[in-house]
């Protein structure tokens, strides 16, 4: 028996990355006015972006409740030698909480650890990759716990969006703030402390914000993985993958499409890279 990975859809992988690797995930929940969405199951990432851009209601997100991860939990309890689950920031989503509740539902059935990855997106996925690896090649429980905690000290993220409307919109931003931004045709930088999306800046071109992302990865050098996310800003994420290939090789850098549990926040034109630093 081996241990088994568990993480929510924040995590944006790339396609095929969590099936190969063995990692069941979770999804959080999408509603669209009184129509409600699993992530990544009942919608997808191109349809989401479409009904975001053009639907009047603007869709908000929940986290997966307790039932579901005693849920998926049960899956695996009797035939694993125990489950690492790991999650969202705890911060700036109650999915952590959920994970935990199960886990005491379920205590005396297995060993269940649930990790505060203290990322989201790629951030968390690098932590879930790292845990998953392990567990692929059956470590135990403790080393792939250890793996997970290693990798969340080495992992760092950075990036920009290109409208704050949509951060207004779902009220992470003051509409005036964002308002602002739009006339003064300025876009955020931002990057994760302590568990928390913080502004690092602001930039006044795509151009640019590439520059600052490029500056980021220089100064984590050296590295060991890279994934760059975007939505639907392929065309940029294409060409900051080959400036990028200067400090790891291109075809170790992965590009994913931010999932609709944040893009909800950052609309289309996020771009952003995570690093696992060496």
């Amino acid at each position: 028996m081996k241990v088994q990975v568990i993480t929510d859809s924040t995590s944006d992988f790339p396609p095929g990355l969590a099936e190969t690797l063995g990692i069941e995930v979770v999804p959080i929940y999408l509603r669209f006015g009184d129509k409600t969405y699993r992530d990544g199951i009942d919608i997808h990432t191109d349809e989401f972006y479409s009904m975001l851009e053009s639907s009047p209601v603007h869709p908000a997100t929940s986290q997966p409740n307790p039932e579901d991860f005693v849920s998926v939990y049960k899956k695996y309890c009797d035939d694993t030698d125990g489950i690492v689950s790991i999650h969202i920031s705890s911060k700036i989503s109650g999915t952590y909480n959920s994970a935990t509740i199960a886990q005491k539902t379920l205590k005396s059935r297995c060993p269940i650890e649930v990790v505060d990855s203290r990322f989201n997106s790629a951030g968390l996925g690098l932590v879930v990759a790292a845990a998953a690896r392990l567990a692929k090649i059956n470590a135990g429980l403790a080393d792939v716990i250890g793996e997970a905690n290693k990798a969340i000290s080495q992992v760092r993220m950075f990036g920009m969006f290109e409208t704050m409307k949509y951060l207004a919109r779902s009220g992470r931003v003051n509409k005036t703030i964002a308002a602002a931004s739009r006339i003064l045709n300025v876009m955020p930088l931002l990057t994760f402390h302590d568990g928390e999306i913080v502004r690092t800046g602001l930039v006044r071109t795509i151009g640019r914000g590439m520059d600052k992302i490029y500056e980021f990865v220089r100064s984590n050098i050296p590295i060991s993985e890279l994934t760059i996310v975007h939505s639907r800003a392929a065309a940029q994420a294409n060409v900051l993958k080959k400036r990028l290939g200067e400090f790891i090789a291109e075809e170790k850098i992965n590009i994913a499409e931010l999932g609709a549990g944040l893009g909800v926040h950052g609309g289309p034109g996020v771009l952003l890279a995570a690093i696992r630093r060496s």
